[in-house]
């Protein structure tokens, strides 16, 4: 009896197992296309900004 469970166990474990292995999706599509206008631009003059801030304020307390 102890074997028979063991052996049912097993096989539901591998049909599971299987299973999920196959429900996979296929490859997607190509995503769609998002433009990088005016975002990407204020983003490099805010970092600019806070650089020039960061070596003013060094340079400020060296002196």
């Amino acid at each position: 009896m102890k074997n028979l469970l063991l052996v049912l166990l097993t096989l539901t474990i591998v049909l599971i197992l299987s299973s999920l292995a196959m429900a996979q999706p296929g490859l997607p599509s190509d995503p769609a296309q998002a433009p990088i206008d005016g975002g990407l631009g204020l983003l490099a003059a805010a970092g600019g900004a806070y650089a020039y801030k960061k070596l003013k304020g060094r340079n400020s307390e060296e002196v």
